[in-house]
This record gives C-alpha cells, sequence and structure tokens, in this order.
C-alpha cells in the first residue's frame, strides 16, 4: 500500500507520510516472516508498525513545516528530544481526537475512518 497514511489530531493535520516508503521490511517480507514463524488463517491482519518518512536521510518535519508529518506522537517527542534537548509536543490527553485514514487517488477511503476520542473511563 504506498499512499499517504492520513494522520489528524484535533481537526489538523498531524501526519501525512507515504505507507510505501521508508519501510525497514515491506509488507511481503513481513508475510513472509509472520506465515514461517506461524499458522497464518484466512483474514489475518499484518500491520507495519508506525509510517514515517525521512528527508534527506534524517528524520521528517511536521505538516505545518512542509513535511510529511508523524503517525506516531513518541516519535515526534523523540525527534524534538534530539533536536532541541526536550520534547514540545504533550501526549493525548482527554478531549483530543484522532483520526487516521487512507484513500486511494481516486479519494475514496480505502479501510474506512479509524477515529476515536480520548475520553476519561468512568464506571
Amino acid at each position: 500500500v504506498s499512499l499517504p497514511l492520513l494522520a489528524d489530531l484535533n481537526g489538523k493535520p498531524f501526519g501525512r507520510a507515504n505507507a510505501g516508503i521508508d519501510m525497514t521490511f515491506d509488507f511481503p517480507a513481513l508475510i513472509v516472516h509472520a506465515a514461517r514463524t506461524r499458522p497464518l488463517a484466512a483474514g489475518t491482519i499484518i500491520g507495519s508498525g508506525t509510517v514515517s518518512n525521512k528527508l534527506d536521510g534524517g528524520p521528517g518535519k511536521p505538516v505545518s513545516a512542509g513535511g510529511a508529518g508523524y503517525s506516531c506522537i513518541a516519535e515526534l517527542r523523540m525527534i524534538e528530544t534530539i533536536v532541541s534537548g526536550e520534547s514540545k509536543t504533550p501526549f493525548l490527553r482527554f478531549g483530543d481526537t484522532v483520526r487516521i485514514e487512507m484513500k486511494d487517488k481516486a479519494g475514496h477511503s480505502i479501510f474506512g475512518a479509524i477515529e476515536q476520542k480520548v475520553e476519561k473511563y468512568e464506571r
């Protein structure tokens, strides 16, 4: 799947990283490894982990700075710490909404949007 993974945080673009670029192991390699190490049934979902794109051999830039952004807050915080000595981006808080979606070249959602709001659990 070589398309951008659209990750939004509170309605603003957080990541637009292309899922087919910069993967350490592509999906065929992941599937081969999984099939060699365990039984796989029809319908098995294979995940690659977070999606991230490099920029000129180093870490990417936020969408707001013209980059592809990130798909993981922890990754952005780590890059901020390496670059400036401290992280500036907070972790998710109650009330934050995350939306993840991938669209084909015609703009149609491939697997449907996943949208979740962080809410306090109450019994």
